[in-house]
């Protein structure tokens, strides 16, 4: 049913459900599992002035780090399940980065992970699941994680 399956990670606290069903459906579909991350260009691309660029250049390195230790563990858990995985990090809108590598990449099936926040905090800061489900031509399951399974 698919040949491909994305899973789009910041590894942050209750990804881990998401990261199970990634490599589960990819088992199941005999499908290979394409792991990306996507360091996001806001985070450390406002800044006030000049005298801030080497900070936040350290920050987009720290950032860039983090993505390929996220994207290493997933290919390692990919991998005892004899799994062929592809992975990429890319700098940008997370969504966005997103959208355009399931196009790229012709992928089957998204894999997203969310945060079970409540309908205020939600419509306060939006959601990069919620943007990939709602603009994506192609299937996408969010799995969602209940806020206190991620508060440790």
């Amino acid at each position: 049913m698919y040949d491909s399956i994305l899973l789009p990670t910041d590894m942050s606290p209750g990804v881990d459900r998401a990261i199970e069903h990634a490599i589960d459906a990819a088992e199941r579909y005999d499908a290979d599992l394409h792991v990306l991350y996507v360091v996001d260009a806001d985070a450390y691309s406002s800044y006030p002035g000049d005298e801030y660029v080497h900070e936040f250049e350290g920050l987009e390195n720290a950032l860039e780090q983090a993505g390929r230790d996220a994207v290493e563990e997933i290919t390692d858990r990919a991998a005892a399940a004899d799994l062929e995985t592809v992975s990429e990090i890319r700098h940008g809108v997370p969504h966005e980065e997103i959208l355009a590598y399931g196009d790229e990449a012709d992928i089957g099936l998204t894999v997203v992970g969310s945060k079970n926040r409540s309908g205020e905090y939600r419509r306060m800061l939006g959601s990069v699941a919620e943007r990939v489900a709602r603009q994506s031509e192609r299937p996408v399951t969010i799995i969602k994680t209940p806020v206190e399974e991620t508060d440790t």
